[in-house]
């Protein structure tokens, strides 16, 4: 079934062969399959108990994302204008700490692609398609982030550069700095050994101790705080894309940062928090980009997921009035393996 096929959508939905699947999940599809590899996580939390301002968490990252296609159409019913349907893909992420095996994050949910509509009025450009994710995560969130998928197929020598992400916290509603920067609280500083920061970093400050790299990939780890995404594209130095579906999403049509607004193109959607976490650590923003690129090597080519997300928390400075946002980052470069 494809959009121009609907007059009226049928109650009853049958699964069409899978080349069809494939066909009708358009730039979604490549999505599908299992894929593993490494990231890194770095969050700020708040710290009752230790009685410091916040507990910067930094991890080294294992990952397998398991994405199946949902292969009968899903029907989204009109008034304003006729009914749509949608086509998707559920997924499975598993995230557990490299060094120590110890749990992190686990994500159900589901990616699906959306026609253009007029009500209410969204077209994407030409080649692009509609793109909306949506997750659920046990400490109490729900999220819907909305944009595009995007077709790349030139690109220079085979690679791309990809924009620094910011970790610094920054005052809530205040413009987002660029990225890049350390946010002046002791944790971020590794040049920084007093009780203040080394008490509140980990995997420092794991139980037991487990000593900070020096360096990921080649890449210092004080430029890692910074900016996380220089993993992303250590990963990618020696590679060659040979083409790749640039998926950018996020809660909201526009991120406020110090240069300005930035448009999401067709971002929507929102977060839902559980009462605890609105009090204690709202999550306010999120907003993610994921490549998938085809890599060319010497025996053929292979499939490459890599993705960056940033989840605003809010809470402030213990002892103050003071409310911070304050960026969790994750970043990975996972591969599709025949699981």
């Amino acid at each position: 079934m494809t959009q121009a096929d609907i007059s009226r959508i049928s109650s009853v939905r049958l699964s069409p062969d899978r080349t069809t699947v494939s066909q009708q999940l358009g730039l979604l599809d490549g999505l599908a399959g299992t894929w593993e590899g490494r990231g890194f996580n770095l969050i700020a939390r708040p710290d009752k108990q230790g009685g410091s301002p916040l507990f910067l968490e930094l991890n080294q990252t294992r990952e397998i994302l398991k994405i199946d296609p949902i292969a009968s159409p899903i029907p989204n019913r009109g008034f304003a204008q006729d009914d749509i349907v949608l086509f998707g893909l559920t997924y499975l992420q598993k995230i557990t700490d490299s060094v120590t095996g110890g749990a992190l994050h686990i994500e159900p949910g589901i990616w699906v692609t959306q026609p253009a509509t007029t009500a209410p009025s969204e077209t994407p450009p030409p080649g692009a398609q509609i793109v909306a994710r949506m997750g659920n995560i046990p400490h109490g969130n729900s999220l819907l982030a909305q944009g595009l998928a995007i077709p790349v197929s030139s690109l220079t020598n085979g690679t791309f550069d990809i924009k620094p992400v910011n970790t610094a916290p920054f005052k809530v509603d205040d413009p987002m700095p660029v990225g890049g920067t350390q946010g002046g609280f002791p944790p971020y500083d590794l040049s920084n050994t007093t009780p203040a920061a080394v008490n509140f970093r980990t995997p420092a400050g794991d139980t037991p101790s487990v000593p900070l790299p020096s360096e990921i990939d080649g890449v210092p780890m004080q430029k890692v705080i910074n900016d996380p995404t220089r993993l992303l594209q250590a990963a990618i130095a020696k590679q060659f894309i040979e083409k790749m579906v640039v998926l950018d999403i996020a809660t909201t049509a526009s991120l406020n940062v110090t240069t300005g607004p930035v448009p999401v193109a067709l971002g929507a959607g929102g977060i839902e928090n559980m009462p605890f976490l609105v009090t204690n650590a709202d999550a306010a923003l999120v907003f993610a980009t994921f490549w998938l690129e085809t890599i060319r090597d010497k025996t053929g080519n292979f499939l490459q997921l890599q993705y960056v997300q940033t989840v605003e928390l809010n809470f402030p400075i213990l002892g103050t009035t003071t409310n911070l946002s304050w960026p969790h980052v994750s970043v990975a470069t996972l591969r599709k393996t025949f699981g």
